[in-house]
C-alpha cells in the first residue's frame, strides 16, 4: 500500500510524492472536514498536543467553524502523517517547526528545504547504522546464551 505525502502547509508550494505508508488507521467519515477528536482519534495524538502543533507553528492555520470549533481537512491529516513521520526519525521540534516555516514561504526555499531534510536524512542513517551495530551485539549475546542452554540441556 502506498499514500501520497503533500509537503504543503496552507500557501506554500505542493511537492508530492508516493512513500511507502506505514500501518494507518481508515481516515475519519467526513467529507473532508474534522473535528478535534476524530483526528485525536485518528493520529493518536491528543486534542493538546494537537493545539500545541497549531500553537507553536507546527500545524498550520486550521480552518474554523461560525462557532470557533477546528475543522481539520485531508490535507492537515496528510501533513500530520508526514510531521509523525519526521517526530519518529527524531527530528527535533525545533527543525520540524522550521522546516514548516520554509513550506509556507513558498518556492524560493525549496533549497533550503533540501538542505535541512538532507542533513537529517544523514542523522538518520547515522543512528541506524549505530541501531545495526548495537543489533548485531544483540544477537551475538543471544546466541552465545542460546548456545549455553542447549549445552546444558544435553548434560
Amino acid at each position: 500500500m502506498t499514500v501520497t505525502v503533500t509537503e504543503e502547509a496552507r500557501g506554500g508550494t505542493a511537492i508530492c510524492g508516493v512513500v511507502p505508508s506505514r500501518p494507518v488507521h481508515p481516515r475519519p467519515d467526513g467529507q473532508d472536514r474534522y473535528t478535534i477528536g476524530e483526528v485525536a482519534g485518528h493520529t493518536g495524538l491528543s486534542a493538546h498536543t494537537l493545539r500545541w502543533y497549531e500553537r507553536i507553528g507546527l500545524m498550520p492555520h486550521v480552518d474554523r467553524t461560525h462557532t470557533g470549533q477546528r475543522r481539520f481537512t485531508n490535507r492537515d491529516l496528510d501533513w500530520l502523517d508526514l510531521v509523525g513521520r519526521l517526530r519518529l526519525t527524531g527530528m527535533s521540534v525545533a527543525d520540524m517547526v522550521r522546516y514548516a516555516e520554509l513550506v509556507r514561504a513558498g518556492d524560493q526555499t525549496v533549497a533550503e528545504r533540501e538542505e535541512l531534510l538532507t542533513a537529517h536524512r544523514e542523522d538518520v542513517r547515522r543512528r541506524i547504522a549505530e541501531l545495526q551495530s548495537t543489533l548485531r551485539v544483540l544477537d551475538y549475546k543471544i546466541d552465545l546464551y542460546a548456545d549455553a542452554r542447549r549445552a546444558s540441556e544435553r548434560l
